[in-house]
Formats: structure tokens, sequence, C-alpha cells
């Protein structure tokens, strides 16, 4: 099943839908997850350091029948690699561990830097490290003339802290991949980003575990409506509103089921401005009140970028 491009600010084209992998972190269903995915059209794949799952995910690469040059891998570095002389190692490490020569988008994952030591998700408020975000992205735009990364960009930046980092860019970032489903629609974030021709990928696109916006009555109804499922009817929604979604799923059944765009009306696609649930899934300021200007701009200075 064809899948629509979307041209990023370098010209560089990204699949629209790609194949998230947190937390798919069970041994041989990724692998096979991954090989169903290409077969059936998917080109797209979102990866992470911090997953621990991207040595998997490329022995299954080399496994499938397409093309290195027809595929759209995306990694992203984690946050103890910060440091302008550590950013080119990490994409080496990511690299090595995916058997490639090059990817196609890499991210800054978080805004936040830890201590080069710190290699796991959890971690203490004494282990955020002050590396102000411009020294990382100037190390990021080096990477560009390596022939490593065809494009880069951010995750989980918010529109203050972009603000302040677009003027110092040289390379204004590709991509902010940010949590953005029916519960989460980030409307202002979004608005920002395209004024400045950052494509929005959304992760989450579903909710997911305490957030299932699968069960909304409004998408529901609008599910019936088109004799689909509530997961297409939230992700067309997504696609309509211009972003980059990546579902994840191990199921071949929804993996197909999540390639097929349902042609919602204009009428459909505004009225999911009037569900009033508001939840994020991904918060670490309710964890760290240090990193309460990540997600709660009005409550924190966000720090010197």
């Amino acid at each position: 099943m064809a899948v629509h491009d979307i041209k990023l600010n370098n010209g560089v084209l990204m699949p629209q839908i790609g194949l998230g992998t947190w937390r798919a972190d069970q041994t041989g269903v990724l692998a096979e997850t991954i090989r169903t995915a290409v077969d059936l059209g998917y080109r797209h794949i979102d990866c992470a350091k911090i997953y621990g799952n991207q040595r998997e995910i490329g022995q299954a690469l080399k496994e499938v029948s397409v093309p290195r040059k027809d595929l759209f891998i995306v990694s992203k570095i984690y946050q103890n690699k910060h440091r302008p002389e550590l950013v080119e190692g990490a994409l080496d490490e990511i690299l090595e561990e995916l058997q490639l020569d090059y990817l196609d988008l890499l991210l800054v994952h978080w805004p936040y830097a830890l201590k080069p030591e710190v290699s796991t998700m959890e971690f203490k408020a004494s282990d955020i490290e002050n590396v102000p975000i411009m020294d990382t992205w100037r190390a990021m735009e080096a990477l560009l003339g390596t022939g490593k990364v065809r494009a880069i960009g951010v995750s989980n930046f918010n529109k203050a802290v972009l603000a302040k980092m677009v003027p110092q860019c040289r390379v204004v970032p590709a991509v902010n991949q940010v949590e953005v489903h029916p519960y989460n629609q980030a409307p202002e974030l979004i608005k920002f980003c395209k004024e400045h021709g950052i494509t929005v990928t959304a992760y989450c696109p579903l909710g997911g575990s305490r957030i299932n916006v699968m069960d909304d009555a409004y998408i529901k109804r609008v599910a019936e409506a088109h004799l689909c499922t509530p997961a297409q009817v939230a992700l067309s929604w997504g696609l309509a509103r211009g972003l980059v979604v990546i579902p994840k799923s191990t199921n071949p059944i929804r993996l197909k089921q999540n390639l097929h765009r349902v042609a919602l009306t204009s009428d459909e696609i505004r009225m999911f401005g009037a569900i009033k649930m508001h939840e994020r899934k991904v918060d670490p300021g309710r964890e760290y009140k240090e990193l309460e200007w990540i997600f709660h701009e009005d409550k924190v200075e966000c720090p010197l970028i």
C-alpha cells in the first residue's frame, strides 16, 4: 500500500506514515514486525538509541527485500550525548547498531542534557547537565557534511524553546517529533512549526496505555460512519493536519489497517477541536520539577538556549 511522502525543508522526502518502535523490545517479535511492516508497505521506521532495540531492528532491515535507498530510517541521540564533542560518536554508535552507513533523519531526543555516565531512562534530578541546546545543535549541523545523515531535527521541543533556537540556527530543524493525538492536539506548537518549515511527527498518535483515544465517543461515531476503526480515524485526522504519524503495533492486521487513510470531511476534522479531554502520556515534569519547562512553559522559564 503506497504511503504519501512529505517534503522536508531541505528537500528530503519523508513517508507520512511510519512504524514506531518505542517499548517494542520483545526478542524476536520486533524483527518479525519490521519484516511484516515492510512487506505491507511501510518504509519509515522510527528508532532511538535509548529504546535498546536497534540491533534487532538492524538485523531485520538486513533481511527485507526493499533496497536501503527506499527506506527512511530515523533515530535519536540520547540526552547523555549532548556535549558537542560526543554528538558524532553518538551517531556512529547508532549506525553500528542498525548496521547502516547513514540515517535519513537524526533527532535530538529531548531538549535537556544528562551527564555522560547516565545511560538509562531512570535518572535523578542531579543527573541533569547544563549543556546549552545550541551547542548540541551546532554539532548536529556539522553532521550534515559527513554523509552519515540526510536530515536533522529535534524531538519534544516546545514552542518557547524553538522560538529562541530557530533564529540562531544555520540549519533549521527539519522535523520536531512530539506527542500529538486527539487528547493532546498541540495547535499552537504545530502552527509555529509550520510557519518555520518544521515538519511535525506525531508520536503516540493513538494515545496509548491510560490514554485510549479509541474509546472516545466522537471518534467512534466517525469510525462507524466510515465503516473503519477508531484508530484509522485518529490517524487520518493527524494526516489531514499535515503531520507525520508513527503508530506502533506488532499485530499484522492492525499494521495493515494503520496504513489506510480515511477521507474525513472538513466538518469531521473541525469537530476534533471540540474534544474537551486533554491528557499527555509522556511528561517528565511530573517527576522532575527541573523539567517542567519542557511541557509547562507558563510555569518555569525555559533554560538558556
